[in-house]
């Protein structure tokens, strides 16, 4: 074909995507994949298995950051939360409206998503599914191909840019119908089914909630979104968290937090960075610092040395390590068993 009809596909580097993708590629469709990069995604090998995903599909990958733009969904989403801090229908519409961008400067004439329908009760029920195709302007251009058979008929198979028999009707949550389906198609490396989404983590989720509680959702920025995700957290009180480092690498990343925070860190012995936000009394800076001390290896129950730096001004404290078994340690945690 002069001119062969092109699509985008949404992908997660995860299986339901894939298949999506792939569906349509043998379909004869000049399929692109698009990533769009936001701050909550989960695991390290994310970039290698929308690598592996785009390789598998057949099609080339484009990744574009649309992370700064994201944080707005997350502080005032239009259509709720699930059972986290997951604004998954507003996050969906975010999605989509990038790849309606993408779609139209590339000449595309519509887009691909790996959703199933039923899978996940909150955003792929057919209301939801309905809304989002709607709000993001993509309407009858959002193919669903995986369960494309079940849902009403939209442009792709309307305009017969596509062949019906072509399309799926699997649903539910399940994954047998995909596992069938990769071994047809030849896909074989692709991650187990996870969360994938900080925002649906417990921890990271309890933290963000105390944020907006204390800090407002207009004061989080990206670098305090990112330093939900590090350390030991602690609220001692609604003006002053605590956040202690539990490991070198978290040490450093603290570090890099500091210049507009209190920092504390042992003098004399092996330990954590720590760092205090908001504005303590003496007796709340005091019990912050008995705090990272309890955090810190020693020999003995003696007091500790602790640097103190805040404003650019350096101090030394001594301080008693509060006890393991303090049970305002437990009370202070924010999201998680005490430890």
């Amino acid at each position: 074909m002069d001119n062969p009809v092109k699509a985008i596909a949404l992908l997660s580097g995860g299986l339901d995507s894939t298949l999506a993708a792939a569906v349509i590629k043998r379909l004869g469709i000049d399929v692109i994949g698009l990533h769009v990069g936001i701050l909550f995604g989960t695991g390290v090998e994310r970039t290698q298995a929308l690598d592996v995903a785009a390789a598998q599909a057949g099609i080339p990958l484009r990744i574009i950051d649309r992370a700064e733009e994201h944080l707005e969904v997350v502080r005032h989403p239009r259509h709720g939360r699930g059972s986290g801090m997951n604004p998954c229908i507003d996050c969906r519409i975010f999605m989509l409206r990038v790849a309606r961008e993408v779609m139209e400067r590339e000449g595309a004439r519509f887009v691909i998503t790996g959703e199933v329908l039923g899978q996940r009760p909150m955003s792929q029920n057919p209301q939801s599914l309905s809304l989002e195709a709607e709000e993001s302007g993509l309407g009858e251009r959002l193919l669903r191909p995986l369960s494309a058979a079940l849902l009403p008929e939209t442009l792709p198979a309307r305009e017969g840019w596509i062949p019906r028999e072509g399309l799926l009707a699997l649903s539910g949550r399940g994954r047998a119908g995909q596992v069938k389906l990769a071994r047809a198609l030849g896909i074989v490396d692709y991650p187990q089914p996870a969360g994938g989404c900080l925002l649906v983590e417990k921890v990271y989720s309890a933290r963000l909630r105390d944020a907006f509680a204390h800090l407002g959702e207009d004061a989080m920025g990206k670098k305090e979104f990112m330093l939900l995700r590090y350390g030991r957290q602690f609220r001692l009180s609604p003006q002053v968290k605590v956040i202690v480092g539990r490991n070198e690498t978290e040490n450093a990343v603290l570090d890099q937090h500091s210049a507009t925070r209190i920092r504390i860190e042992p003098t004399e012995t092996v330990g954590p960075v720590a760092l205090v936000e908001g504005d303590p009394s003496q007796e709340e800076l005091l019990l912050a610092s008995s705090l990272v001390g309890r955090y810190c290896d020693r020999e003995d129950d003696g007091p500790v040395k602790l640097a103190l730096l805040r404003g650019g001004t350096e101090s030394i404290l001594s301080v008693s390590p509060l006890g393991a078994e303090d049970p305002r340690i437990a009370r202070w945690r924010i999201g998680e068993a005490s430890g």
